[in-house]
């Protein structure tokens, strides 16, 4: 474990936990906005994104921590074989996407979320290529370092485990409604929320063996590649 975070005084805790928390909330409430009522366009909505789940985690590391972002987000400590164990489970939870697409596949309208897509993300099969290659490698960095790196790290370091699990996995969870909340039926949203903090579980699990977000990085890109692939045959095939 950190020291550093380990042995800070209570004090320092409380300010450090409200601090996570609440810019944590107050970034999520405000991409909600962005996404469902102000209905920006894709690049308007990535671009916010990048300076809300980067904002938070640096004036955190930086300016309260007073630390680098390399000591701060534990990238030193790169583990090759956990690495591996993190592109393993990328390809079971590729395999568990396809199984569930191929199963919930009749009760998904794909011309609601073709519609969606079209007219407020403006995303087409002319730059679907280009959104995806971002949703796939960038946005799933920007999702793990805010998630992960930032909030489930931090406060796991700081000896609240079960805070961390539960907060940073339904925050996750619930961060995903403003991207889907128009596709799906309510028994399916909430059906979503429950596998994605599942998701969020598992993702905080694997990244305690290295006190980073990297691991939880790989099964996320290979997940997202899944979920470009599906997107590309049943929308624009």
């Amino acid at each position: 474990m950190n020291k550093e975070l380990e042995n800070i005084s209570l004090s320092e805790k409380k300010i450090y936990i409200n601090f996570i928390i609440f810019t944590s909330i107050l970034c999520v409430v405000i991409l909600f906005a962005i996404e469902q009522i102000l209905m920006v366009d894709y690049l308007t909505k990535t671009v916010s994104k990048i300076i809300l789940f980067t904002m938070s985690p640096v004036v955190f590391i930086k300016i309260i921590r007073k630390t680098s972002l390399k000591e701060g987000l534990n990238l030193k400590l790169v583990d090759k074989e956990t690495i591996g164990v993190g592109i393993l489970l990328g390809v079971l939870s590729a395999v568990i996407l396809v199984g569930a697409f191929m199963f919930f596949k009749k009760i998904i309208n794909m011309d609601v979320i073709f519609l969606e897509l079209a007219t407020k993300s403006k995303i087409t099969s002319t730059n679907y290529l280009i959104v995806t290659t971002y949703f796939t490698f960038a946005n799933s960095f920007l999702e793990e370092f805010f998630f992960r790196g930032f909030i489930f790290t931090n406060l796991n370091k700081m000896g609240y485990k079960k805070v961390g699990y539960i907060f940073s996995s339904l925050l996750f969870a619930l961060y995903h409604i403003g991207i889907f909340k128009n596709w799906f039926s309510i028994e399916l949203i909430l059906l979503c929320i429950l596998g994605l903090f599942i998701t969020g579980i598992v993702f905080n699990y694997v990244d305690t063996k290295s006190d980073n977000f990297l691991n939880s990085w790989a099964i996320h890109i290979l997940a997202d590649l899944t979920i470009v692939i599906i997107g590309y045959i049943y929308l624009f095939k």
